[in-house]
């Protein structure tokens, strides 16, 4: 049996550059894994399965249950595996929970199969199920460009604690719709992250919060009122450099202090009603 975690993700930036030909959007963004992390457990089985805590996500339409089957189909081979989820990381928030699933079943199959795929053969694979899976095969602090699977890595800078809370939405297919409200005021040049880039390599690895930017913090507070009332809630808790998680509906606060966080954090839970938590940056002790 292998056992490994799959660690959710921000994005310190996520500048979206305008529509590419093949439908998708470019963009340039610094992204983070975080201590929190969903775990998988993996073993040999006739056959492929797969359970979640989260009886809802049983099942073949799991993104690691599809990046299990494209894994067997890509290498040729008819071994089964039963995967089982344990699941901590919100649902469809903007946190990578999804994709951070299929990476780490594509690392663990290609561990339990011995199939000896690099972590680059892993990406390419990966890309075909999600923009955020390439970077989530080592995760760290790395730049994602193209539509998500170039990636350079980068030392992982000290960051603060982070508190995230997450409203509730309804939105079908809620990624693809946020990215349909985007229109060309809402496109930027990349240059944000190649700053932030360029400050995280050569400037003692710190984030300093105005480098912070994500291009969905204005078009989500517009399209999902409770972004726009959990935000205000944040910012009355004594958070001060907000930003939306992905494509939200999370929002997140960088805050120095773990007793800010953890204020900012009751405030939030307690007295507001939003589900909230507090957590820190990950960085893989493998990776580059």
């Amino acid at each position: 049996m292998i056992t490994l975690d799959a660690h959710a993700k921000l994005n310190l930036t996520l500048e979206v550059m305008g529509k590419r030909d093949d439908g998708y959007h470019e963009v340039a963004s610094i992204m983070q894994t975080l201590e929190l992390a969903d775990t998988l457990t993996i073993e040999h089985a006739d056959s492929l399965s797969l359970t979640c805590s989260l009886p809802e996500l049983d099942g073949p339409e799991n993104l690691a249950f599809r990046a299990a089957e494209l894994l067997s189909s890509e290498a040729g081979v008819s071994k089964g595996a039963r995967i089982h989820i344990e699941k901590r990381i919100p649902v469809a928030a903007g946190l990578g929970g999804g994709s951070a699933d299929a990476a780490a079943a594509l690392v663990g199959l290609n561990r339990l199969w011995e199939l000896e795929l690099s972590n680059d053969e892993l990406r390419k694979i990966g890309a075909n199920l999600g923009s955020d899976v390439p970077f989530l095969i080592e995760g760290g602090t790395a730049t994602a460009l193209g539509r998500g699977e170039r990636i350079r890595h980068l030392p992982t800078p000290p960051l603060p604690w982070i508190v995230v809370a997450i409203p509730d939405t309804d939105l079908p297919d809620k990624t693809a719709a946020m990215y349909r409200a985007l229109t060309p005021d809402n496109f930027t040049r990349g240059a944000l992250s190649l700053k932030l880039e360029a400050r995280i390599l050569h400037h003692g690895g710190d984030v300093p919060p105005q480098l912070l930017f994500n291009t969905f913090d204005s078009v989500a507070r517009s399209a999902l009122p409770d972004v726009d009332r959990c935000w205000n809630d944040m910012y009355a808790a004594g958070a001060r450099e907000i930003h939306v998680a992905g494509s939200g509906p999370a929002i997140y606060a960088a805050v120095e202090r773990k007793e800010i966080a953890t204020t900012v954090h009751l405030v939030m839970e307690r007295i507001k009603g939003w589900n909230s938590l507090v957590t820190r940056a990950w960085s893989n002790p493998g990776a580059p």
